[in-house]
């Protein structure tokens, strides 16, 4: 066994031990003699019998046991300095990586000395693109188009289309401004010089911060569709909807904050904030209709959370549950 991993993989569990063992056992498909890749588990206090899974069926993990749930950014940070991997991959437990999907970053990274980020696509259990995969800086005028809806509305404009890029081909291989943290591979290296994750930033919107100091540093952040993974979007988030809609706008104002608001007047970016937090507002109360229909149907969380996750057969094909309907695909 060599004594250095090329990728070290960076893995924030809470409350997804189902998901995680898939994504894990789909990892050692392509690392079967554990040789290349590091893994670095941080579990924040599941209580679900995740560490006993991790201790029991995965022997060759570095598993960090956190007394709470201190978010994504400080439990990444937790294990990023210790990582001896030339590269470090932060990846999320609802995620399943498909053949040679992680093996495919490495090699880009190791042929493209000017690129400091790479990120595959993204597919949702559907088989969809998820859109966050490649995106382009927050700005204003691209969050006035997708508050009026004119992005949805025409997604092929250029214009419309700036913050998600739903005019280009997502088979194209892209220099973008921001990948998604569900799986975004880093040279270590940079992330000597940059810092590590912002911890003003519980969860969401730690990837796009660290992407904007990535190019600040002059190196480009690429989107490659020659490496795919599947993610079932928020199997954490959505048991705790409300805390995560106040976790996802407190994302939003420190980014404006940290990197836009000096741009504008301040009784702009106080208009800024407002809409923030208003948004957080109405998603909060949604979030709540809908718990409240879903408790009268008896539905739970994870029931609805498991049954369209998506599962990797040892060959290579994937197979997709979407309700009680399976498709495969390679």
């Amino acid at each position: 066994m060599s004594n250095e991993p090329k990728v070290s993989i960076v893995i924030v569990n809470w409350k997804t031990p189902e998901l995680l063992a898939v994504l894990l056992d789909s990892i050692a498909r392509e690392d079967e003699e554990h040789e290349s890749f590091e893994l670095l588990v941080v579990d924040n206090n599941s209580q679900d019998g995740s560490v006993e899974m991790l201790k029991s069926r995965y022997p060759n993990v570095l598993l960090t046991e956190n007394a709470d749930n201190v978010g994504f950014s400080k439990a990444c940070n937790q294990v990023i300095p210790q990582a001896r991997g030339k590269y470090v991959l932060l990846l999320n437990p609802d995620t399943e990586i498909t053949k040679n999907a992680v093996s495919t970053l490495a090699d880009y990274l190791d042929a493209h000395a000017d690129c400091g980020a790479v990120g595959p696509k993204v597919l949702n259990p559907d088989g969809t693109l998820q859109l966050a995969c490649r995106r382009s800086f927050p700005s204003v005028k691209a969050s006035f188009f997708r508050l009026t809806y004119l992005s949805k509305l025409f997604p092929k404009n250029k214009n419309f289309a700036e913050y998600n890029l739903t005019d280009r081909d997502p088979d194209e291989e892209l220099k973008v401004d921001a990948l998604s943290g569900s799986c975004m591979m880093v040279r270590k290296s940079i992330i000597d010089i940059i810092g590590l994750l912002d911890e003003h930033i519980f969860m969401f919107g730690e990837d796009i911060d660290w992407c904007w100091r990535i190019k600040e540093q002059g190196y480009s952040v690429v989107y490659t569709p020659a490496s795919v993974i599947y993610h079932v979007h928020g199997a954490s988030s959505r048991l705790r909807p409300v805390g995560a809609t106040i976790n996802l706008h407190k994302g939003m104002h420190v980014f404006y904050k940290k990197h836009l608001a000096k741009k504008y007047w301040a009784p702009f970016n106080i208009l800024v904030y407002a809409a923030i937090w208003s948004r957080a507002s109405l998603f909060i109360l949604v979030n709540v209709m809908r718990g409240l229909f879903i408790r009268r149907r008896g539905l739970s969380a994870s029931d609805s959370r498991m049954k369209d996750a998506p599962s990797l057969q040892p060959t290579g094909e994937v197979k997709v549950r979407v309700g009680n309907k399976s498709t495969h695909t390679k």
